[in-house]
């Protein structure tokens, strides 16, 4: 399959996400500058500009309406996907890192780094139907982890908030009263700090990938372990495919040690895994740095990654892909 390169972006990525649809890909990085992109043929739509610092992640509504996005310039913003207008500014006392829609879009959970001595923070703000209605009022904050938490998504039915980081402990929070429900177990958990987690189409489980170089596949509700992926890199990004039993880890050494090998040597290739066996199934080499983002289609059937060197490269597959016997 040949890789459709995407190049729009003049400094790393750091987060992608598919529409519900999957025609529109979402991309960000440390530019300020927020991107949609045509995701059949990588063609670029338009840019959202209004941040002053790295866009760490963003969302995108059911009805592909709204995007949030969640800046180091202390905001997290709300756009018009269509016109690129700024619905909405959320302002904090620390950078914004990682912001996730509730399913029904009536609440968004967006974490704050700790910086300057206060410390990390989930808050969750509610989103009105009408931008004028809008308000910046957090219904909680949920504070705790040490660290900065770098990914917090929505349980299945909204009732609970999942979070990873730093601490290397997966938490799992009540949605409703603010409370810690569960820890992930010091056995079975990551040894380093999470870098990323993804959940599956149906919210069922999740993967969480990390430094200590593997993945692994969590249940949403009882945060039991079911696999752990052994790769030999960190892992910056894990993504699900939502059509077979594949799990992409994306990674590769940290940035600052790129120049000091040759980049057959830094492993900056996105590997298949079988989700059910564990064993790696194929890898799609191309970046000239870690892999920073991965997304899947939702259809399942094309993925794009994004990586330290500025570009994000969209892989539709071959026919023989869907047809890997493991």
């Amino acid at each position: 399959m040949r890789p459709i390169l995407m190049k729009g972006h003049e400094r790393p990525l750091t987060f992608l996400k598919y529409n519900r649809e999957g025609d529109l890909l979402f991309s960000c990085a440390k530019d300020h500058n927020p991107t949609v992109w045509f995701a059949d043929n990588g063609e670029r739509l338009g840019t959202y500009r209004g941040h002053n610092g790295a866009v760490w992640s963003c969302d995108i509504s059911r009805d592909s309406s709204r995007l949030i996005t969640g800046s180091a310039d202390q905001t997290s913003k709300l756009w018009d996907v269509q016109t690129g207008t700024q619905l909405y500014t959320f302002n904090f006392d620390s950078p914004a890192r990682s912001v996730d829609f509730a399913v029904g879009e009536k609440l968004a959970a967006i974490t704050t780094d700790p910086f300057m001595g206060l410390p990390s923070a989930i808050h969750v703000k509610r989103i009105t139907r009408d931008p004028d209605d809008q308000t910046g009022e957090s219904v909680y904050i949920l504070k705790g982890p040490q660290g900065r938490i770098n990914r917090a998504i929505w349980g299945p039915l909204n009732k609970t908030i999942i979070s990873a980081g730093e601490d290397a402990v997966i938490r799992i929070w009540d949605s409703e009263t603010g409370k810690l429900l569960k820890e992930s177990d010091k056995e079975d958990g990551h040894k380093k700090p999470m870098t990323s987690l993804s959940k599956s189409t149906d919210g069922s489980h999740f993967i969480t990938g990390s430094l200590d170089k593997s993945a692994k596949l969590w249940d949403s509700r009882t945060l039991t372990l079911i696999k752990t992926y052994v790769t030999e890199r960190p892992v910056n990004a894990v993504a699900m495919s939502p059509l077979l039993d594949h799990v992409v880890l994306g990674g590769g050494q940290d940035a600052s040690a790129v120049t000091t090998t040759d980049h057959r040597a830094g492993k900056f290739e996105a590997k298949f895994y079988g989700k059910i066996f564990q064993e790696e199934i194929g890898g799609v080499k191309g970046h000239f740095g870690p892999i920073n983002a991965l997304a899947f289609n939702p259809d399942g059937k094309s993925f794009s990654s994004g990586g330290e060197d500025g570009y994000v490269r969209l892989h539709h597959f071959d026919h023989d892909y869907f047809s890997i016997k493991i």
